[in-house]
């Protein structure tokens, strides 16, 4: 995390933090956070471009009733990664939705303890 310094993690609204660093509950909010730093350090986005769209998704969270309990931090993480990424051209909003699908049939056709097999899904179903 060469550009996740301990300066730039002070930018961030709220981190959930310990000593050692940032705090994750779940490992996708682990890679969201990674590919968030991986982006900004490989020139997608600035790192304050990434804090203001983060904070202006945490504002727009908590505009529409985000009670801010901290069990969302992630979520607007990746709402916000969905954005920038959008907005910078580095994705398109109707892929993801599409693939977003993909993920959630596959992880509903999937037996309880197997791991889930996106390819076991169609993509046009």
């Amino acid at each position: 995390m060469n550009n996740a310094t301990p300066d730039r993690l002070a930018d961030l609204p709220r981190l959930p933090t310990d000593q050692e660093g940032p705090i994750f509950r779940e490992p996708w909010e682990a890679q969201a956070f990674a590919l968030a730093v991986k982006l900004s350090e490989s020139g997608a986005f600035t790192w304050p471009e990434w804090v203001d769209v983060f904070a202006a998704e945490i504002q727009r969270a908590q505009d529409a009733g985000d009670p801010d309990l901290g069990d969302t931090y992630y979520t607007h993480w990746l709402n916000a990664l969905e954005r920038i990424c959008t907005e910078k051209g580095l994705s398109d909003p109707g892929q993801m939705t599409s693939r977003k699908d993909r993920w959630r049939r596959a992880y509903l056709a999937t037996p309880h303890g197997s791991p889930v097999d996106l390819n076991a899904v169609p993509e046009d179903a």
